[in-house]
């Protein structure tokens, strides 16, 4: 996602932030991994693959669970990829509780690219973090594969980037980025399927003046013709009380049956969404992947009151475990390593980009050490058969993926998958 996950959480996960450092084999911003945990056994030659997430912050849940599954791939294949040994070495990109940090990020970056072992890098968790990264890797030629990132400036100059995107990325001018989950494009046209599928005719669509909420607001707009969604009002968040307010009652007057907030999740996104549930109660509100945290739609998080939680849905990038094609053996798998019996979706992301990584290099036999190698076969992926479904990448380095889930909001309060969504068309 482009900004990183919403701050409601950071309390709650500084706990898990220090399991995550525990379980991730290290008490600093690194470890490395190979068999055991250790240094790198037995004879042969090495590679080195690096993975940069941040590890403390709102998002350490998620990438303590990305981590394990990068791990639990490495541990199938016996840390081997063909005629080479793996050495896998996670990088933490976070400073402090707020998470991802600028300098770290580059940091980290800077670090495997200084290594002349370092063929694959599992990075960056937030799409902001990335675009750190990115030059630095380029120039250095090592091949990155994102598990989630999704702002479509990353790779094109599609509607949604920023002036001067992508080429700013790849200063070597070959492109070494790729990812494995959908871009906002996909996820634009996921929210008008979901809301066509509920009935929606009118939407009022606000964001929150951020380049992920605009871009994502952007996206709407261009892509309603498909789905036959009438798009009545679109805006930014005024923040201030007053200004929430005079919106609400100013959208009141063109009558839409359902709202669209665009961004992440903040208490002017709660708060709108009270004033308009206010003045429309019977309009259904649908959320992207941002705004779908238990910190919206959870009054106990600070979230939307109770009465409002039926009328919400949302997409995320992940779905549930057992609805990805290779969910199921997956997920028993990764229960039976960890004894999680519910992990975060967000394990097997990490899962596919290491076995993407480690297949893409024992493919290459004796070439599989060539960074420049790995990036022409990862740039030539067709048909790959994965845990994810079946997939290849582009000429900019996306995904053909085109799948997100839908959420509702769940007994609890948390938002619950609810099913797939595969958009028919996407920019």
């Amino acid at each position: 996602m482009r900004l990183a996950t919403p701050k409601a959480f950071a309390g709650g996960l500084l706990m898990l932030s220090v399991a995550a450092v525990s379980a991730c084999g290290g008490s600093s911003g690194s470890a490395s991994v190979s068999a055991q945990n250790s240094s790198v056994t037995g004879g042969g030659k090495v590679v080195d693959v690096y993975s940069s997430l941040p590890m403390s912050g709102p998002s350490a849940a998620k990438s303590l669970a990305v981590v394990n599954g990068i791990k639990l791939a490495l541990a199938q294949a016996g840390s081997r990829a063909g005629p080479f040994t793996v050495k896998y070495t996670w990088l933490d990109d976070a400073s402090d509780a707020d998470g991802w940090d600028a300098s770290q990020t580059a940091a980290n970056a800077r670090k495997a690219a200084a290594d002349p072992r370092a063929v694959y890098y599992i990075g960056e968790f937030d799409d902001d973090a990335s675009e750190i990264s990115m030059p630095i890797l380029n120039e250095a030629g090592i091949p990155q594969v994102s598990p989630s990132n999704t702002y479509v400036g990353l790779t094109t100059d599609d509607p949604g980037s920023a002036p001067g995107e992508p080429k700013r990325y790849w200063p070597s001018g070959t492109r070494t980025y790729l990812r494995i989950v959908p871009t906002d494009s996909a996820q634009a046209a996921a929210v008008l399927l979901a809301m066509k599928q509920t009935g929606c005719a009118k939407v009022a669509v606000v964001d929150d003046d951020e380049p992920y909420g605009t871009g994502m607001a952007r996206l709407v707009e261009l892509e309603k013709r498909f789905y036959g969604i009438d798009v009545v009002s679109d805006t930014g968040i005024d923040r201030s009380p007053l200004g929430v307010r005079s919106y609400a009652e100013r959208i009141k007057g063109k009558r839409p049956d359902c709202f669209l907030l665009a961004g992440v999740v903040s208490k002017h996104a709660v708060q709108l969404t009270r004033e308009a549930h206010a003045v429309l109660p019977a309009a259904r509100i649908f959320g992207d992947a941002g705004m779908c945290t238990s910190s919206w739609t959870n009054p106990k998080d600070g979230g939307v009151p109770a009465g409002i939680e039926p009328l919400i849905e949302c997409t995320a990038v992940t779905r549930s475990l057992i609805a990805y094609p290779g969910g199921k053996a997956f997920l028993a798998a990764y229960r039976a390593r960890y004894g999680v019996i519910d992990p975060n979706p967000y394990a097997i992301l990490g899962y596919e980009a290491m076995k993407l990584g480690l297949s893409t290099i024992a493919s290459l036999g004796t070439n599989g050490d060539s960074k420049s190698a790995v990036l022409s076969a990862l740039f030539s992926t067709t048909n790959r058969h994965s845990v994810l479904g079946t997939y290849g990448f582009d000429r900019h380095g996306d995904t053909t993926l085109r799948t997100y889930g839908l959420y509702k909001v769940g007994p609890s309060g948390d938002p619950v998958f609810v099913k797939t969504i595969t958009p028919p068309h996407v920019l």
